[in-house]
């Protein structure tokens, strides 16, 4: 048993906030969208979970569901990448690391691409490049705003110079989606980083991010480790990042799907 100031609970219900080390009631945190409510620390949450924050009940209608990786280059690492692939579908449930669908959020149409951390830290492959370059062409397509929320540990090295084009194919995508006047809102979480941050998560018309949310290209440590300097204080946060401009708002997740919604209408779309 753990004893609470308020009740005393089966220690099963509560857990300690990776942030502050708060002892949090679970199911608190779960109304609370995964947010801490003691220190307001925003947990990563998969694909899932987050369309069900941002999306009305019911309107999300996922495309190309069924789009599995292949293994172009034979890797192996510490295990065959076919047998990694295998086991983070098992685990996840998902095909790949993006989830892509229409969906309306708050009344309004969109197309909706959410990465997903748990599934190898959503890097992007392939199957992610191309999922999000069909979601971008749909959107093109139908006239609707494409809204995608980033989370992503980079490129994956499992497929090479393949995933690394991803980069290039996403951003004519969305040059052309711009080309027809679309609305591409961008809404990073943690982590958003290398070829990812590199190429469509930098590129959006409005770039929301979570508190906290850790973005830029290469990360902290690495970048501390290369050039031997002490590097500001909240490097690479989205406080930081506000600062220098790249992004233009902070938006705490209970407050997503209005500021989105708001975005819309304000844009005409």
């Amino acid at each position: 048993m753990v004893t609470n100031e308020r009740t005393e609970v089966p220690a099963g219900l509560w857990e300690k906030c990776q942030s502050c080390g708060a002892m949090v009631y679970r199911k608190e945190v779960e109304a609370n969208l995964a947010v801490c409510p003691e220190c307001g620390h925003h947990r990563r949450v998969d694909a899932r979970t987050r369309i069900g924050q941002l999306a009305d009940p019911g309107s999300f209608e996922e495309f190309l569901l069924d789009l599995s990786p292949t293994d172009p280059l034979k890797f192996k690492d510490r295990i065959p990448y076919r047998e990694r692939i295998r086991a983070q579908q098992k685990k996840t449930g998902e095909h790949e690391a993006v989830v892509v669908g229409k969906a309306y959020i708050r009344g309004r149409p969109v197309i909706l691409g959410v990465m997903n951390p748990a599934f190898i830290m959503a890097s992007m492959g392939s199957v992610v490049g191309e999922k999000v370059t069909a979601a971008i062409e749909r959107a093109t397509e139908e006239n609707l705003p494409f809204i995608i929320v980033t989370a992503s540990g980079g490129a994956r090295m499992q497929e090479g110079m393949v995933s690394l084009v991803q980069m290039a194919k996403t951003s004519a995508a969305l040059a052309r989606f711009d080309d027809a006047s679309g609305l591409y809102i961008v809404v990073s979480t943690d982590p958003t980083t290398a070829g990812v941050a590199a190429s469509f998560a930098s590129l959006g018309d409005i770039i929301l991010a979570e508190p906290g949310a850790m973005m830029g290209f290469a990360g902290p440590r690495v970048i501390k480790n290369t050039i031997r300097a002490e590097l500001p204080d909240g490097f690479q946060t989205a406080e930081f990042m506000l600062e220098k401009g790249f992004v233009d708002r902070i938006v705490p997740r209970a407050d997503l799907r209005r500021e989105i919604a708001r975005i819309i209408d304000y844009c005409g779309k």
